[in-house]
């Protein structure tokens, strides 16, 4: 039993074409794709454009409870300080328990469904979603993110997101132990992650910030008051004088796919020295960009048309539904083309299809017909 579908036209993941024909079998699975006059009867005809289903690569299903708990435009600094010190409070004031906050993930869940998304590479600090992931609706890759940026503090916090790894493994397959952010992370910590096996697929927070870099190169700016808000001493600091992304690039060793999540104050000089870093030809970088997010909390977006000029692999994420008023890639993709005009719809299509199948290891079953 097979369906056949055309459409005005049909994007396979690389390109745009025309005159073409899907064939899947029952339930969906793509069967070929073939010249209409090669397709025989029983086509059905749509309306608009046929793509492969969207990759979502940067996620927080685990604050879907915060749908507009946190205030817009703030500011990166006040927005990391409400969700690790009110990711809790926000819900118990507001009514919250936990069958609430499954409901919530369910629901964001459903959301990314029926928009469209087919895989997600989803950030977890908990367990909290591990109950609808094992319901095999969506395939993810979890992110089990480890911070703590006293040296300290290195061994601890990776124990923990080593045991919080163990659970997500029990029964689901795709998982990695990944940095939060630069500012966050200590060497140490950097270095137990870089090392911990299996860690081939890695992501972290960069460039999010002005005061990001700013930190870095000169040991100065507005992370400073969220340490001192956070009671995080951190007297033993001093700065590289390097950008974030040339302090924490040089971390990765071990020929592992890194993910790059925002890029917000990314600079043509770090994506140069990105590239003369990458010398392992394992070794892949996406730069994905959020642009939803971007906006909801600092009104600010990358520079995109430089990391275009750059060659830089891009994909797309939605972040989390506490910076963003949905889970909806396709809004991601017309958010970049309301404000970049002059962008490529298919290398837009692309970012959110093909590559971002290829970033989370799954372009053998998704991203591209």
């Amino acid at each position: 039993m097979y369906r056949k579908f055309s459409a005005d036209n049909i994007f396979n993941g690389f390109e745009i074409l025309h005159g073409q024909v899907l064939i899947t079998d029952a339930v969906g699975k793509i069967i070929d794709l073939v010249a209409e006059k090669k397709a025989g009867d029983g086509v059905e005809k749509l309306k608009g454009m046929l793509c492969p289903g969207f990759i979502n690569c940067h996620c927080h299903l685990e604050l879907s409870h915060m749908k507009g708990l946190v205030l817009k435009n703030t500011g990166l600094t006040e927005f990391v300080l409400k969700v690790v010190n009110d990711r809790h409070l926000a819900y118990r004031q507001a009514g919250f328990d936990e069958d609430q906050i499954l409901e919530a993930v369910e629901k964001a869940e459903d959301e990314m469904i029926q928009n469209g998304i087919v895989a997600v590479g989803d950030i977890c600090n908990n367990i909290i979603s591990i109950p609808q992931k094992s319901k095999k609706r969506l395939p993810y890759h979890n992110f089990i993110e480890a911070s703590g940026f006293p040296p300290s503090l290195a061994q601890n916090r990776f124990n923990k997101a080593v045991a919080i790894i163990d659970l997500y493994a029990a029964s689901l397959p795709a998982n990695s132990i990944v940095p939060h952010a630069p500012y966050s992370v200590s060497p140490q910590l950097f270095g137990l992650i870089n090392d911990f096996e299996g860690n081939d697929i890695l992501t972290i927070h960069n460039q999010e910030s002005r005061s990001e870099n700013e930190f870095f190169e000169k040991g100065t700016g507005k992370l400073l008051g969220m340490y001192e808000k956070m009671g995080i001493d951190i007297s033993f600091y001093k700065p590289p004088g390097l950008s974030s992304l040339q302090t924490w690039f040089p971390r990765f060793t071990k020929g592992q796919t890194v993910i790059a999540v925002h890029n917000t104050f990314t600079s043509e000089q770090d994506i140069e020295f990105s590239k003369m870093q990458t010398k392992n030809p394992k070794l892949k970088t996406f730069f994905c960009l959020c642009p939803g997010a971007n906006l909801y909390i600092s009104n600010v977006l990358p520079d995109v048309n430089m990391l275009i000029q750059q060659g830089c692999e891009m994909v797309l994420g939605t972040d989390s539904l506490a910076s963003n008023d949905q889970l909806n890639i396709l809004e991601e993709i017309k958010t970049l083309h309301h404000n970049f005009s002059e962008l490529n719809i298919t290398a837009l299509l692309q970012w959110a299809t093909s590559n971002g199948s290829r970033a989370l290891g799954m372009d053998e079953t998704l991203g591209s017909f």
